[in-house]
């Protein structure tokens, strides 16, 4: 990955992909773009992003970075809804990370809806392998 490559792995650089997004810009228009861009938020550390767009009956009353840990990629699965037009949205998704040498992945599918006229993150339910 360049440097200026977006954490997410659309493709596009970060400034074109979920820079936006986190910069307030823009609003994530679908589910999909809402789950690359809390990726990147947790790749970048930007915890506030995070708390932003978690819905506020099941955001944690604190975030805070895990010390040694680096995420090192995402895989979509599957997308269910969470288009523009939408209300609800899941999004099927596998995230690598490593921390103290020690190889990790997250799979998980997440529940987002609109709330307050944008997308935020309701819950997630974690896969076991």
């Amino acid at each position: 990955m360049k440097e200026a490559d977006c954490p997410c792995g659309s493709g596009l650089a970060l400034a074109e992909c979920c820079a936006p997004c986190l910069d307030g810009t823009v609003l994530a228009p679908t589910a999909e773009a809402l789950m690359r861009s809390r990726y990147t938020a947790y790749v970048l550390e930007r915890f506030d992003y995070l708390r932003e767009t978690w819905h506020p009956a099941t955001r944690p009353a604190d975030l805070a970075p895990v010390p040694g840990l680096r995420w090192l990629g995402l895989t979509i699965k599957r997308v269910a809804g969470g288009n523009v037009a939408d209300t609800t949205g899941e999004v099927e998704f596998v995230a690598r990370s490593k921390q103290g040498g020690r190889a990790s992945r997250l799979h998980e599918t997440s529940s987002f809806e609109r709330y307050g006229g944008r997308w935020v993150y309701t819950r997630g339910v974690q896969h076991t392998r």
